[in-house]
Parts: structure tokens; C-alpha cells; sequence
């Protein structure tokens, strides 16, 4: 494979695309620690959404490769060569494993751009840095995260321990492919798993890409597996697989849902999701300054294009500020134009594929045909550059029983609905299947907590939107998932916990 050398981060888009241009790119899956096509050789094709255009054929893995993939995995955990490896060399190999993401950071930006349209700006000074940096942070805590001792008799011992679970297969979504991948992969190698990483369809390039970092930076042979593929093969054949211990996945609600029952259905193993959402941005009309609220509750929509879980995509007005707001809304969204995903000024980049793109083009059609009004956007934009674009769209008049503003959309389509009191905008917010995230504006301490408390919902931010970092659990209540990424709570997730009893003679 041909990489760029390392030197000074491009600055325009043409350095960017000169740097595209030197690309080759590794498109096999990576088995036992070695890359590999698929055992049937079929692959299917990168298609970028910037311009259209064919990137490589990726290997398109299935049950064989599955197969051969756990059995590597189940060997590597049970030789010892990972699971009881000191901690502290396993903490130096991840830690080593961040720095060479950091390294490699123009290229895994690129990767990400060229593989599913978001801006290179945001890739390189977004997604790289959140990759590197939850590995780093996981891997900082392996040593230091201790068992415990029961309240016992004087002649008795309770020691209580946690275990890693052995294999663990993680299928990641295409939105956030590196930051979703470190998420799961991070807390599974900590704890001393062997892991198997299904990138999607959509955006497989960092993953493959990644396994050679892990490689370089020491993690054996088996233990860091990527299987490139689609869900209803590869990652079906792990689901089902008899010898996966543990299945994490985050993705849409009706495929979690579908995972559960192949769970069900194999050997019970653990299954962690994060799925769906539809989430609140609720906006008092005594929120502390009206004008940061607009232009966050417009990031909230329109960053990575809307194709984000936590998106902000029900906004909730008090009815007092409700046309002022909305004029906020609309002021702060000339900031989130499409453009092309390689310039560096751009914000609002390309739709991942012409699926999403329809679907979100058949949603805006949906919204004005339930008679919501349009008062920003909704047209698809740049199509003479053979990239998939859409403006970032505001509806208003929306009632929460709209589709609207009731189903996911995984675009950037905000649907405003207003409210007089705080209980009322408690209720439309909680009116959801979901519960992933919301946020609540408002100067009144008492409305803020009271609110927070009451909204049923994994993440709630107050006076801001999207906060948190790797020290805070992240996931949702309802259909939006179970389980939690980020925080020692992950730690939990990859472990089994072990009493063990002494009786001293």
C-alpha cells in the first residue's frame, strides 16, 4: 500500500486533492494479521459521495470469513498472547496504537472524507483527534481500575473480579466510522479481548486502514480483526456465530433490534446497542443568549451533514420567541452552505450515498405534504459536480405526531415545534420511542434541573448542545439502545464478573 509521507497538513483543497491523488488504497479485510480478500473473492464497490466516482473494490466478506475470523480471534484470546498480558504493556501498545493514528492523521481524515462525504476540516480536526484520543484515555485506565473485596466474616474472603469475555464483534456505523470503531474497539482491547471489527458498507476505508496500525503498533496476530462486508452477510454470520462472546453495535433501532434476536437465537451472548434518536433541543424563552442557542441548535442539525444519532432534529420553541428564533435559526444556518467536502472552509459536506440522499429528499417531501411549512432549504444541491448534496432544511408548524418529527431522518432536516409551558415541553419531548439525547435553554437554575430530571434521555446538555467527553457514559434510554460507550462504565460492557469465595481453615 502507498502512503504519503508524513509533512505539513494541506491547507487548500488542492493540496487535499493532490494528496487524494497518492493514495492507494488497501481495500482486503484483515485476518490474523494479515490483509486478505474475501474467501468467496467477491468485493463491491467504494463509491465516493463527493463526486460520484469509484474509489477501489472492497473485499465483501461472509460467513466463511467470519468463521475464520472468530476462529483466529478464539485462539489468540486463549493462548494468552492479549487476555493476560500485563496490563501495563497492554495500557504502552494502545497508547503507542494512538500516537500512530495522530501520525497518520492526514491520511485517516482523507480516508474518511473521500469514504463518506464530511468535510475535511471537521475529519482532520475532529474525528482523528476523538479517535486517538479515546484509545488513549481507555488505555490510560487499564491499570488503574481495581477489583473489589466483600464485607465478609473474619475467616472468609469474597473477592470479586472482572474478566474479559473473550471474542468480541463489533459492527460500527458509517457516520462516524473511526470515532464509533474507537468507541467499541478501545474499552474490548483494554480489558483483554480479541476483537472483530464490521465496519459498514458505506465507509469501510478507516477501518482496514486502522488494522495496520494496530499491527504496527504491536497488538498480535488475531487479536484486532476487520471484516469489510454487508450486514445481512458478514455481519449476520457473526451475530449468529456460536463462538462471539459479545456483540456491540451501534446503527439504526430495526437492525438492534434484529441483533437481539439473533442473540436469542445463537448462544445468548451480550449484546450492547446504540441505536436511534430523535432528540429535543428545547429553547426557553429566558435562555441566557438567544443568538448562541440558534447557532448551536443550527450545528446541532446541519454538522456532518444531520447524518448524526444525537442530532438536534426536534427543536422546541417557546411560542413567545418562536418567529424570532426561527429567524435566529435561519441567520445562523448561511454558515452551514454544502460545499465541496475538500476545501477546508467547507461545513456542511456530501450525503454519504444516493440511499440516504433519497431518503432524505422523500422525507422533506413528506414533511410539506403533512402541511408543515418550509421556511429553509430543502432542495438537493451541486449536482453538476456528481457529489451528493442537499441544503440543511427548517420546517416549521410541526406537531410531535408528524413523521417528521417523529422518525429518524439521518439528515439535515430540523423540525421546530412550539410550547408555552415547561411541562408541555417536557411531554412533546418525551412523546419519542427514543431517548438518545436533548437539551434544555433557559437562565431559571430551577427550570433547567427540573427539566433535565424529568426528560427521559441517556445525555442532556443544559445551555449548549452536544457536551461530554470520554469521561461521561454515553447511550440512550427506550429504543435508543442499552448499555454505554466512553467512561469506565464501557469497562463493564467487555467483562464478565467473577465472585470468588474463601474459607480459610
Amino acid at each position: 500500500m502507498n502512503h504519503p509521507e508524513r509533512s505539513i497538513t494541506p491547507t487548500n483543497q488542492a493540496d487535499w486533492q493532490a494528496m487524494a491523488d497518492q493514495l492507494t488504497l488497501e481495500s482486503r479485510a484483515y485476518v490474523n494479521g494479515a490483509y486478505q480478500w474475501a474467501v468467496n473473492g467477491q468485493t463491491f464497490p467504494c463509491i465516493s459521495p463527493v463526486n460520484g466516482r469509484e474509489l477501489t473494490q472492497v473485499a465483501s466478506c461472509d460467513q466463511a470469513d467470519a468463521d475464520l475470523a472468530v476462529d483466529a480471534a478464539r485462539k489468540a484470546f486463549n493462548s494468552g498472547v492479549w487476555s493476560r498480558l500485563a496490563p501495563a504493556k497492554r495500557k504502552a501498545i494502545l497508547i503507542r496504537f494512538a500516537e500512530l493514528i495522530e501520525d497518520h492523521g492526514d491520511e485517516l481524515a482523507l480516508l474518511e472524507t473521500l469514504d463518506m462525504g464530511k468535510p475535511i476540516g471537521h475529519a482532520r480536526s475532529g474525528d482523528v483527534p476523538a479517535t486517538a484520543r479515546a484509545i488513549r484515555w481507555t488505555a490510560e485506565a487499564i491499570d488503574k481500575v481495581y477489583g473489589e473485596l466483600a464485607t465478609t466474616a473474619h475467616d472468609q474472603i469474597g473477592m470479586i473480579s472482572r474478566e474479559p469475555m473473550g471474542v468480541v464483534a463489533a459492527i460500527v456505523p458509517w457516520n462516524f466510522p473511526m470515532i464509533m470503531a474507537s468507541w467499541k474497539i478501545a474499552p474490548a482491547l483494554a480489558t483483554g479481548n480479541s476483537v472483530i471489527l464490521k465496519p459498514s458498507e458505506k465507509s469501510p476505508l478507516t477501518a482496514i486502514r486502522l488494522a495496520a496500525l494496530a499491527e504496527e503498533a504491536g497488538i498480535p496476530a488475531g487479536v484486532f480483526n476487520v471484516l469489510p462486508g454487508y450486514g445481512h452477510t458478514v455481519g449476520k454470520g457473526l451475530a449468529l456465530h456460536m463462538d462471539v462472546d459479545c456483540l456491540v453495535f451501534t446503527g439504526s433501532t430495526n437492525v438492534a433490534k434484529q441483533l437481539m434476536i439473533y442473540a436469542g437465537q445463537s448462544n445468548m451472548k451480550r449484546v450492547w446497542l446504540e441505536a436511534g434518536g430523535k432528540s429535543p433541543n428545547i429553547i426557553f424563552a429566558d435562555a441566557p443568549d438567544l443568538k448562541k442557542a440558534a447557532a448551536e441548535a443550527a450545528s446541532a442539525i446541519a454538522f456532518n451533514q444531520g447524518e448524526v444519532c444525537t442530532a438536534g432534529s426536534r427543536l422546541l420553541v417557546e411560542d413567545s420567541i418562536r418567529a424570532e428564533f426561527i429567524g435566529l435559526i435561519r441567520e445562523a444556518l448561511k454558515t452551514w452552505r454544502p460545499g465541496h467536502p475538500l476545501d477546508p472552509a467547507t461545513t456542511c459536506g456530501a450525503i454519504v450515498d444516493q440511499a440516504q440522499l433519497d431518503r432524505i429528499i422523500e422525507y422533506i417531501g413528506i414533511g410539506q405534504s403533512e402541511g408543515a411549512t418550509l421556511v429553509e432549504g430543502g432542495q438537493r444541491v451541486l449536482e453538476d459536480t456528481g457529489g451528493l448534496f442537499v441544503q440543511p432544511t427548517v420546517f416549521d408548524g410541526v406537531n410531535n405526531g408528524m413523521r417528521i418529527a417523529s422518525e429518524e431522518i439521518f439528515g439535515p432536516v430540523l423540525s421546530v415545534i412550539g410550547f408555552t409551558t415547561a411541562e408541555e415541553a417536557i411531554t412533546i419531548a418525551n412523546d419519542s420511542i427514543y431517548g438518545l439525547a436533548a437539551a434544555v435553554w433557559t437562565s431559571n437554575i430551577n427550570t433547567a434541573h427540573k427539566v433535565a430530571k424529568a426528560l427521559r434521555a441517556g445525555s442532556v446538555w443544559i445551555n449548549h448542545y452536544d457536551g461530554g467527553d470520554m469521561t461521561a457514559p454515553f447511550g440512550g434510554f427506550k429504543q435508543s439502545g442499552n448499555g454505554r460507550d466512553k467512561s469506565l462504565h464501557a469497562f463493564d460492557k467487555y467483562t464478565e464478573l467473577k465472585a470468588t469465595w474463601l474459607v480459610l481453615e
